[in-house]
């Protein structure tokens, strides 16, 4: 299986154990590790528990190495964004690490972190980001850049750069706007306010808010039953519709119903339009293979 060419392929320092909480059992200084969930499903697995998962070099380094990972591995039908650390999802930019460094510094650092965020979003499968705890800062700036967000009613989410005296830097003034609207979006940017899970299903911002429960990973459970319920359905038509969204919302919409047009002619000659529509005469679930 490609997924298991993939975890032979990953570094030592990026493989970690699905499901283990903290550090515990973690490679030595592994702070991004890559775990196969099974079907389909691949998790990045963010482990920086000494700082809450904080956009450090190191952490960011090591995502875009799992990254490069997934992006080749044509049995990766969805990835999945999990933290390792209990209560929190990804508490932001390292300020303690920014500290240390002069304005030039920080200029090349937060383009790294900008084209970070790209780069998942540029993924060609879906991603969810299970968020059960804070996501503050660049660290809900890494969910927007998700196709899909699920949170856990308690968890708390906001882009407070403002509150430290900057402005978000890493998609966080673009794709905010794009999920919740500009008013909104302006609204939460301009106070630094952060808001709970349900609030954020409330606003759009997430697309489920689930109660928390005693393991304190009820996000990331219901993260996987969303991606089980992908799985199902035909990987390259899947591909397709989310390049569909993605660069049509760039455009106005005659152009992006082109985007749509050259996309579903893409699809029109593959193996799994023919099986599709071979299983609804014959009355049986399709067997998609991607091809």
């Amino acid at each position: 299986m490609a997924l298991l060419r993939l975890w032979r392929a990953v570094p030592a320092a990026l493989r970690g154990a699905r499901g283990r909480a903290g550090a515990a059992g973690a490679p030595r200084g592994a702070e991004v590790q890559l775990s196969a969930a099974g079907g389909g499903i691949a998790e990045i697995l963010m482990n920086r528990p000494h700082a809450r998962n904080s956009l450090g070099k190191v952490f960011v380094n090591e995502l875009f190495s799992a990254l490069e990972q997934l992006r080749f591995d044509e049995q990766v039908r969805v990835v999945v964004f999990k933290s390792q650390v209990k209560g929190v999802f990804c508490a932001g930019a390292d300020l303690k690490e920014r500290a240390k460094m002069d304005d030039a510094e920080v200029g090349e650092f937060v383009r790294r972190l900008r084209n970070l965020m790209d780069e998942i979003a540029a993924l060609p499968v879906p991603t969810i980001a299970a968020i059960d705890g804070y996501a503050l800062g660049g660290g809900l700036e890494l969910a927007l850049a998700c196709d899909l967000r699920v949170a856990a009613s308690s968890a708390k989410m906001g882009l407070i750069e403002t509150t430290r005296g900057l402005l978000p830097g890493a998609g966080g003034t673009q794709r905010l706007p794009r999920c919740v609207g500009i008013g909104l979006a302006k609204e939460l940017i301009f106070t630094g306010r952060q808001v709970d899970g349900e609030q954020a299903a409330s606003m759009g911002l997430v697309n489920h808010s689930v109660p928390q429960n005693s393991e304190g990973d009820a996000a990331y459970q219901r993260a996987l039953t969303l991606a089980k319920e992908i799985l199902p359905q035909a990987p390259f038509a899947v591909k397709m519709g989310k390049l569909a969204i993605n660069k049509g919302m760039e455009v106005d919409i005659a152009s992006g119903m082109a985007i749509e047009g050259m996309c579903y002619a893409q699809n029109i000659p593959t193996k799994d339009r023919q099986e599709g529509m071979a299983a609804f005469r014959e009355k049986r679930p399709p067997r998609f293979t991607g091809k």
